[in-house]
């Protein structure tokens, strides 16, 4: 997301070695970095999508989001039309709105006997009262049903801003424990985060939890293209905090806030700081196609093929494709 234009003295490239060879090496961390990208779906979209194949490149990995009050079989329906064309699908398991155990084992099965999913991201699931006898997303971790059905990667929540539904002591504690699990169990760990807007506070967030002792990898989230009155509502139904102030900062030009923005500045700012800090733990991106999926994917594919230009005061880039 672009903000204020900055002066020379305020540029922190200026003197950064990463710029000592020039842009190249900048273009290049941006590149990098959003290399590998991860998106989502819902069931819902997918019954409008004629074909993922014509905003997606084979091979993407595509979360299928499960809603509230969703039936886990279009879950399933979903990850498997994914498989069928071309890409690696990552259903979401939401502890909350699992009814038994039974349906759980029974959710696994048809996830590996219908689709082959070994990667599946678990969730606490936003659910006041449990449907059945798990809380929080750790009990399924420690249930041993997801090394049992041949799960190799889980993707576990991350919350840079925290959560309006989970104190920050308790999130933290959460996450000590997913670094223990992660050593004792066959599947590879790593964080996926709700979506952010600045760098700043989220460069903060990684160093302070590895302080703590997180070694898991982190997805960080990114908002893909939309417009600002489109991310302040989505900002506003997922609970996001301190971002709220940036985005509220920027609507108070009204004539803003049907203008379509892109993540360039947050892109370019987390990837210049995995590619100057070796002890980085943010190591790649999840796209949430919060205006759409098909603008989202345009733009995503267009950074990757390294197709924009940075903007002379390194407060983001423009991609150099039309992006419809």
């Amino acid at each position: 997301m672009s903000v204020l234009e900055m002066t020379p003295m305020q540029d922190p490239f200026m003197q950064d070695p990463l710029m000592q060879d020039g842009e190249r090496d900048l273009k290049s961390a941006i590149r990098a970095f959003m290399q590998g990208f991860t998106v989502e779906t819902t069931p819902g979209a997918s019954a409008k999508t004629a074909d993922y194949r014509e905003m997606l490149r084979p091979g993407t990995s595509v979360a299928v989001t499960f809603l509230p009050g969703s039936d886990f079989g279009d879950t399933i329906a979903t990850a498997a039309r994914l498989k069928r064309e071309g890409f690696i699908p990552l259903p979401h398991l939401a502890a909350r709105s699992i009814p038994s155990q039974n349906a759980f084992q029974d959710y696994l099965a048809r996830l590996q006997g219908e689709v082959g999913v070994e990667e599946v991201i678990v969730l606490g699931g936003a659910v006041p009262t449990p449907l059945g006898p798990y809380d929080n997303s750790m009990q399924l971790l420690e249930s041993g049903l997801l090394d049992r059905h041949g799960i190799r990667r889980i993707g576990v929540a991350g919350h840079p801003e925290g959560s309006p539904d989970i104190r920050d002591e308790d999130i933290m504690a959460a996450l000590t424990w997913k670094n223990a699990f992660a050593e004792r169990t066959d599947a590879e760990l790593y964080v996926i985060t709700q979506f952010v807007f600045q760098a700043e506070p989220i460069i903060a967030w990684d160093r302070r939890i590895q302080a703590e002792g997180n070694r898991l990898p982190i997805r960080i989230g990114v908002p893909g293209l939309a417009t600002l009155k489109t991310l302040l509502n989505h900002a506003r139904n997922c609970g996001i905090g301190a971002s709220m102030g940036f985005l509220v900062k920027q609507a108070r030009n009204v004539t803003k806030l049907m203008t379509v923005n892109a993540p360039d500045k947050l892109v370019l700012d987390l990837a210049h700081y995995k590619a100057t800090d070796p002890n980085c733990g943010i190591q790649n991106v999840h796209m949430y196609p919060l205006g759409g999926l098909r603008k989202t994917a345009a733009w995503s594919h267009a950074v990757v093929d390294g197709d924009f230009e940075l903007k002379r005061d390194h407060s983001g880039f423009t991609v150099n494709r039309s992006i419809e």
